[in-house]
């Protein structure tokens, strides 16, 4: 995402790119201020998938100004559309990250923010406890992609947070952003990202933590990674199956889901290349509309998984239903 924030690697003099906060550190700062007092939300929740249990974990959230960030001629439609959501253009947005037990191995799906964008984000390894887990017991984490809001929580004071944890991404996305002499042939506001890639990723390339995958083979058994490019150049879904019932977790594959599932041609400044991601979400809307899967998406309202069906114009989010977790647990 193409927003500009202030940030300090070592004078705090780097712009960064941001890849879901819209607005600057000081307005930032500014809504912390005039804010009420952050609520004590539940920053977890399970459920079953077959063998796996799947647990939502919450980063935070943020606010945004979608009136930024709409880059063609469709304002007053997605104006109109929010308002039929009962929101204003300034909404509250979700960072959500997903945890997969499965038998032995304990699989994140991204790592948040953890200090880059202020007290109200970096929240995900405080709601692993909650939930049960330690940061030391992560045994992979997956990034669908190196944008700040993904991968910043794996690096905190220098120290890896999740220090037993093999991180996977994408070749075509670690040969992009962690080359740079790619830095020279983007827009200025996004030669950011390539600081924030190796601030971050470098320090666990260093300690033999990360691993690069093409597509075609699954990373563990039952989760395969699906080329998903357009938000960035090697964007990653992943999809987890087991005893017949399967989620894909999409990323990025939307910023709103009032505008973007309503109407998936409606574009964004963060994406790389818009027409390319706006194919992409039409594709995966409608692959999740026609077989009925879940899919769990980084920033619908926590905890972003549901499911999708198609209308005359776009697509219906179908948040998941609410289940007690000990009632489900009586079924397996």
């Amino acid at each position: 995402m193409k927003s500009i924030y202030k940030y300090n690697f070592a004078k705090i003099l780097t712009l960064l790119a941001v890849s879901i906060c819209l607005i600057t550190l000081s307005d930032n700062n500014t809504y912390a201020q005039n804010s009420p007092p952050l609520l004590n939300q539940p920053g977890y929740y399970n459920m079953h998938l077959g063998d796996f249990e799947i647990i939502a974990l919450s980063d935070g959230t943020v606010p945004q100004d979608l009136n930024k960030l709409i880059i063609d001629s469709q304002k007053n439609e997605v104006k109109a559309q929010l308002q039929k959501s009962f929101l204003s253009t300034t909404i509250e947005t979700s960072i959500n990250t997903f945890l997969i037990k499965s038998n032995d191995k304990l699989i994140l799906i991204d790592a948040g923010t953890s200090d880059f964008f202020g007290p109200n984000l970096g929240h995900l390894v405080e709601n692993l406890n909650k939930a049960g887990f330690k940061a030391e017991q992560i045994n992979a984490v997956l990034l669908t992609h190196i944008h700040p809001d993904h991968i910043g929580g794996l690096v905190k004071n220098k120290q890896l947070v999740f220090p037993n944890a093999m991180v996977y991404i994408s070749k075509a996305e670690a040969d992009f952003w962690l080359n740079p002499g790619n830095k020279q042939g983007v827009a200025e506001e996004q030669k950011s990202y390539f600081d924030v890639a190796a601030a971050v990723l470098i320090p666990v390339r260093a300690a033999g933590k990360l691993k690069t995958f093409l597509y075609g083979e699954e990373l563990f058994l039952g989760i395969l990674p699906i080329s998903s490019p357009g938000h960035t150049p090697g964007h990653s879904f992943y999809s987890v199956e087991s005893k017949g019932e399967k989620i894909i977790f999409v990323g990025d594959l939307s910023l709103s889901e009032p505008v973007q599932f309503t109407n998936p041609k409606v574009m964004t400044v963060y994406d790389y290349n818009p027409i390319q991601a706006a194919s992409t979400r039409i594709n995966e809307l409608k692959d999740a509309s026609d077989k009925g899967y879940l899919i769990g998406v980084s920033h619908n309202p926590f905890p972003g998984i549901g499911n999708v069906r198609a209308n005359e114009k776009g697509f219906t989010w179908y948040p998941i239903n609410y289940t007690n977790r000990n009632i489900e647990q009586q079924k397996h």
